[in-house]
C-alpha cells in the first residue's frame, strides 16, 4: 500500500488524485501546517523537510510530481504511456514545475495564501503577467489536441491540472484562455479527480 505523507490541502493533493486515478491503495498519513507555512513536525524521510512524501514498500521519495511519475508508472498505460509519449509526460511535468509553479505560487500567495495585510498586490500582478505567458503557450498546444499527449488523459494531464488546480479554485482569470479552461473543468471534474477533491474541499 502506497503511504502518503501530508494533507490534501497541500501539494500532497497532486498525489492523491495521482493514486485514484491509478487505482491503487493508499493511505495519507496526515502532516499539515502549525503557523505560516511551517509543519507541525518534522517529516524525516524527506530531507527537505517539506510534504509530500511517498513510502511505496522500501523506496521513499520525495517531490510530488516524481512521486506522481511513480505511481503512474506502477499503473501503467493509459495513464503512463511508452515510447516517445513517455518522454512527452516528462516534458511537460517538468515544464509544470519549472514554467508553470513558479509563478502560480508568486500570484497564489499575494493573492489568496497569505493573510490580507501581507499581500503584494504588484507580486499578484507580476506572477499572473508571467503566468498568463505560460498559459498562452498552453492554449497554443490545447488547440491542436484534447489532451496534453494525445487523445487521453495521462499523468501529464494530471501534473500540469495538478499545478493549476489553486488558481483554477481560486478566482483566476481563465477568460483569455477558453481551451485552458474547458481543459482544467474537463481534468479536475474526472471521477478521481473529484475523489481527490473533496478531501481537499471538503
Amino acid at each position: 500500500m502506497l503511504r502518503i505523507h501530508g494533507i490534501a490541502r497541500s501539494r500532497a493533493f497532486r498525489c492523491i488524485w495521482a493514486a485514484e486515478e491509478a487505482g491503487l491503495a493508499y493511505e495519507v498519513e496526515p502532516l499539515g501546517f502549525a503557523g505560516g507555512f511551517r509543519l507541525e513536525r518534522s517529516l524525516d524521510i524527506n530531507p527537505n523537510n517539506k510534504i509530500p512524501a511517498l513510502e511505496d514498500g522500501s523506496l521513499v521519495l520525495f517531490e510530488s510530481l516524481a512521486i506522481n511519475l511513480h505511481i503512474a508508472g506502477k499503473a501503467g498505460a493509459p495513464l503512463m504511456p511508452s515510447g516517445d509519449d513517455a518522454s512527452r509526460v516528462l516534458q511537460w511535468t517538468l515544464w509544470a514545475a519549472t514554467e508553470a509553479e513558479p509563478h502560480v505560487m508568486r500570484w497564489a500567495y499575494n493573492a489568496y495564501l497569505k493573510p490580507a495585510a501581507e499581500r503584494i498586490p504588484a507580486e499578484a500582478a507580476a506572477g499572473k503577467e508571467a503566468l498568463d505567458a505560460r498559459l498562452a503557450v498552453l492554449e497554443g498546444e490545447l488547440a491542436k489536441r484534447p489532451f496534453l499527449v494525445g487523445d487521453a488523459f495521462t499523468v501529464a494531464d494530471l501534473n500540469v491540472a495538478g499545478v493549476l488546480y489553486g488558481a483554477w479554485l481560486n478566482g483566476y482569470d481563465l477568460a483569455p484562455f477558453p481551451k485552458v479552461k474547458a481543459w482544467l473543468d474537463t481534468c479536475l471534474n474526472r471521477p478521481a479527480a473529484k475523489r481527490a477533491r473533496a478531501q481537499r474541499e471538503g
